[in-house]
């Protein structure tokens, strides 16, 4: 229940298909850094949609709208330092990207906003308002990000899209932040005394690829977004992940047998050319000398070469001191010969960087179901394994999501959801997870 409170031309330079010699793949670490590891191709053959990671059937149409007069999407709930959900005064906040409700689905990242909530309870929702103060943010527009509290101190981040004053729409992605106050009293939360808004991190062109680099001749998307909290309960050390794509423009980029998987699965499983344009990783920056303005890149976690383009909203929640990673990726983004769900996906390792191994085999952890395959995106696990997403498109029939925006206004609209998504219960034991029951709408705790 809510209330309302005032990603050409590498492909042709390559043969139609990747073939070997046969001989055995050595272990060998991804061009990111000696700890970076490699989610392959044959990882995700293994994807197979089952009860344990099926989610039921939901009618987009019938849910309720979180914040009536929006849509609302990506959703992040606020921080303590150590990453458990933050109760400040008795309240918890969660952030969500925002649009007018009058704004087609398909246009709502070009005009995108962050608002807050607040609840006593982690279920019923009043909505605050705009985070920030209207033009102090950076970026024409801000997409998904995280925020953290420290006594009474908000910490921010969150990514700017487009060069603020700009009339041309660009989508040039950087991290930035911003720290203000808490204030909170019986009537609710609101924000106030940020300070400047700072760009913290950028892509390097060598672990994560540029804008400049993308654009010549990448034939999907580029990201260098969303930067999630994390503090190493084993070491103290605090970081951002983020979502990026290895560096280097397409036709720099060369295949590597260890993208995709053993030796056997690679000479019955040539890798097609086009599959040169899927390059994303999971990155991770950590915070210099308890600077929270003073972040260093490090190599990427995971990278995703020859096999997936996006791997959007990366983080990390520690069960039985093992570190379990999640993101969250779409149909249209896996490599040419591979196939995947809308899902959100895990691995799994005894420490924060290196060792990760895909969860389920696979690495699948939860998609939407086949019969409704658009139904939910952009989830989330909260230290509770609750998992947190949003209502995207219901009941499409045979249409893809890319073919919603040659619809009419009215469909597109009838058939968004653009509120949050019942929340979903998993279980992780080991390598193994689960979804063990589904909860209502806003269930955040």
């Amino acid at each position: 229940m809510i209330r309302i409170n005032m990603k050409g031309l590498a492909a042709a330079a390559l043969a139609a298909c990747i073939v070997t010699s046969g001989l055995p793949v050595q272990p060998a670490f991804a061009q990111g850094g000696e700890q970076t590891v490699n989610w392959t191709r044959e990882d995700v053959s293994k994807i197979d949609l089952n009860q344990d990671n099926t989610l039921p059937y939901i009618d987009v149409s019938k849910l309720e709208k979180m914040a009536p007069g929006y849509h609302i999407w990506d959703t992040w709930p606020l921080l303590d330092r150590d990453g458990n959900i933050a109760s400040y005064k008795g309240w918890k906040v969660i952030f969500s990207l925002s649009a007018p409700n009058t704004v087609l689905p398909g246009k709502v990242h070009d005009i995108a906003t962050i608002r807050y909530f607040y609840s006593k309870n982690g279920k019923d929702w009043t909505l605050g308002g705009e985070l920030f103060p209207a033009g102090t943010a950076l970026g024409q527009r801000q997409w998904a990000g995280s925020a953290m509290l420290d006594g009474d101190q908000i910490h921010a981040f969150y990514t700017a899209t487009g060069r603020e004053g700009q009339a041309q729409l660009t989508y040039e992605q950087r991290i930035a932040s911003a720290a203000g106050r808490i204030v909170a009293d019986s009537t609710g939360v609101r924000f106030e005394n940020w300070g400047q808004h700072r760009v913290i991190l950028e892509p390097d062109g060598k672990y994560y690829q540029t804008k400049e680099q993308a654009q010549q001749g990448e034939g999907g998307g580029y990201a260098f977004r969303d930067p999630m909290w994390f503090k190493d309960p084993k070491t103290g050390k605090e970081y951002l992940l983020f979502e990026g794509n290895s560096g280097g423009a397409v036709g720099e980029r060369s295949f590597k047998p260890e993208y995709a998987g053993s030796g056997e699965y690679l000479q019955q499983h040539p890798v097609p050319a086009g599959a040169v344009h899927a390059n994303g990783n999971i990155g991770i920056a950590e915070v210099v000398n308890g600077d929270l303005t003073n972040f260093k890149l490090l190599p990427p976690l995971i990278e995703a070469n020859y096999v997936n383009e996006e791997l959007e909203r990366p983080h990390v929640v520690v069960k039985d001191k093992k570190y379990y990673l999640f993101t969250d990726s779409h149909i249209n983004k896996y490599a040419e010969g591979t196939h995947g769900p809308e899902g959100m996906y895990g691995f799994v390792s005894d420490k924060l960087i290196g060792g990760y191994k895909p969860l389920n085999g696979s690495g699948l952890v939860l998609a939407n179901p086949p019969e409704n395959p658009y139904q939910a995106y952009s989830w989330l696990v909260t230290p509770e394994l609750n998992v947190v997403g949003f209502a995207h498109f219901g009941d499409l029939d045979n249409l893809t999501i890319g073919d919603v925006g040659n619809q009419s206004p009215e469909f597109q609209f009838s058939h968004f959801g653009g509120t949050l998504a019942p929340t979903v219960k998993i279980s992780i034991k080991g390598d193994r997870t689960q979804i063990e029951k589904v909860l209502p709408q806003g269930w955040i705790k």
